[in-house]
């Protein structure tokens, strides 16, 4: 199909400015310049609250369907809006787009942790955040109330951090993951725009939107300014692409340095985390633990995260031939081939 015309009922994104997926989404949105309405909501607003898993973004798609869960939306856009003028974000060489969605899961699902930690650990984004997504959420309506429901939201969610691993305990690895991510990517913005070309995929909008929320927030906005200067500019650019123009890297290129060193991550920490999660959920047991980096690390096992392995394996498992190889070859010297082949 073509992409959508601008007579076509628009998109309505149902999200918040301060959910990384949402902004993702929007950003997404942006650069394939789909028409779309952002609405300000909570999971919990009337037109959505029918909606499940009960999280934003929802969006509604013109033809009246509600969805959620961004991973699946992007694959469902890239099938209603294909074609040489639909500005896809998946990479057209098979090889790449398999490690741009291994990408964009590391920065969905390990990536997040980040997000989470630096927002609910210290009292100042405590206090910081928590006002502005009530602020958010109310639109208005009295600074005594907004700030009656961000001390609730403040709770609830400084309650929440042990069940997704946001712990002291956990703290040198996801910071030290964040800052060596950093690092990595500060290499590589001031050489390359983007992960695999000149325009912007779906790698690249997954990392955009949890650093969105970081760049944010007090302390970790101080420590990418200060770490990260040109990183820092680079998230505020992939806001909104709308205006960028680029290609696809060729798959006999090879990948940027930036590329290896994410897979690294992915195949030192977040490939392991995975299965330590998956055997602990088909176990029934209420923690798992692992070390790496030379650190420790422990939370309880989430079911969401085992169906993120079962799908990074069901896609390296469809590669066909002659992607599968490429895609072999550079795991075989980053890591985690294991891990995909099962």
């Amino acid at each position: 199909m073509s992409s959508a015309r601008i007579e076509d009922p628009p998109y309505r994104i149902f999200g918040a400015l301060g959910s990384p997926y949402s902004m993702k989404m929007r950003a997404i949105f942006r650069y394939r310049r789909l028409p779309h309405i952002f609405l300000m909501s909570g999971p919990d607003a009337p037109e959505i609250s029918h909606v499940r898993p009960a999280v934003i973004p929802v969006i509604q798609f013109p033809d009246g369907s509600y969805h959620v869960d961004s991973t699946p939306m992007i694959d469902e856009l890239e099938s209603l809006h294909a074609g040489p003028s639909a500005r896809s974000i998946v990479p057209e060489d098979p090889a790449q787009a398999f490690l741009a969605f291994v990408l964009e899961d590391f920065a969905d699902e390990w990536a997040t942790k980040w997000m989470f930690h630096y927002r609910w650990f210290r009292e100042v984004d405590q206090e910081t955040f928590s006002r502005w997504g009530a602020f958010d959420r109310l639109g208005a309506g009295g600074r005594d109330k907004i700030e009656a429901v961000a001390r609730t939201f403040r709770e609830r969610q400084v309650g929440r951090m042990a069940l997704v691993g946001c712990t002291e305990h956990n703290r040198p690895l996801i910071e030290g993951t964040l800052e060596a991510a950093l690092d990595i990517l500060e290499a590589h913005v001031t050489e390359e725009r983007t992960l695999f070309g000149t325009r912007p995929s779906r790698a690249d909008f997954a990392l955009y939107g949890q650093f969105s929320q970081l760049t944010s927030d007090p302390t970790p906005d101080a420590l990418i300014r200060k770490r990260a200067p040109y990183t820092y500019r680079w998230i505020a650019q992939l806001d909104d692409a709308s205006g960028l123009e680029g290609d696809w890297r060729a798959p006999a290129d090879p990948l940027p340095s930036a590329v290896h060193a994410l897979l690294e991550m992915c195949a030192d920490v977040y490939f392991p985390f995975l299965r330590e999660n998956a055997l602990a959920f088909e176990a029934g047991k209420p923690h798992f633990s692992l070390r790496v980096r030379g650190h420790d690390y422990e939370q309880a096992p989430f079911k969401y995260q085992v169906k993120c392995l079962a799908e990074l394996r069901r896609r390296f498992a469809a590669l066909e031939a002659d992607a599968l190889a490429r895609v072999e070859a550079v795991l075989s010297k980053t890591g985690g081939l294991e891990t995909l082949a099962g």
